[in-house]
């Protein structure tokens, strides 16, 4: 593989997918998939009615926000959205790496911590949790629980990898 010239931070590669969906991909010159998943995250947006129920959340009018939301193509959303920024970062880390050694990288980071993200997306969007607290009560809305939850997920998925990666170095290491 030759060696890239322009630097790439994994971190903004990532930031830039979580703004749009693809434009991580944008700034890593992978001009083919992030336009794909631009045009994919625009149609998802639009089938399923998602931003006009975000914006019957933020008005607190979660019955409508339920109402006018389509779960057949929002339960797609969680996957490219943590997919782009997954993406994204691996690949600015493979371009980092190659520019600083002459070898390949050959790990991928952050999988668990986006696997969680989108199967906590996935059962908050679908998940309807009704609660009556004040402070929670932005849990009714479809797409704040799916946030929520997302982030929780995410979490756990990040300590279950590291708590595997642990594992299968301290395997190596009594070998």
């Amino acid at each position: 593989m030759k060696k890239v010239d322009i630097y790439k931070s994994p971190f903004t590669a990532m930031l830039w997918s979580f703004a749009l969906p693809g434009f991580g991909q944008l700034y890593n010159r992978d001009y083919l998939l992030g336009l794909l998943l631009i045009t994919w995250e625009v149609v998802l947006n639009l089938y399923s009615n998602l931003n006009i129920a975000l914006m019957y959340s933020f008005h607190g009018d979660f019955a409508k926000a339920h109402e006018i939301i389509n779960y057949e193509w929002g339960l797609f959303y969680p996957s490219v959205f943590a997919f782009s920024m997954w993406q994204a970062y691996n690949k600015a880390k493979v371009i980092r790496h190659s520019r600083e050694h002459d070898t390949e990288l050959k790990k991928v980071y952050f999988t668990g911590l986006f696997f969680g993200l989108t199967a906590g997306m996935n059962i908050g969007l679908t998940t309807h949790i009704h609660l009556h607290i004040n402070m929670l009560k932005f849990l009714n809305a479809p797409v704040f629980s799916g946030v929520f939850l997302g982030m929780i997920g995410a979490g756990l998925g990040h300590l279950i990898e590291m708590y595997f990666a642990k594992q299968r170095n301290s395997s190596k290491n009594t070998v």
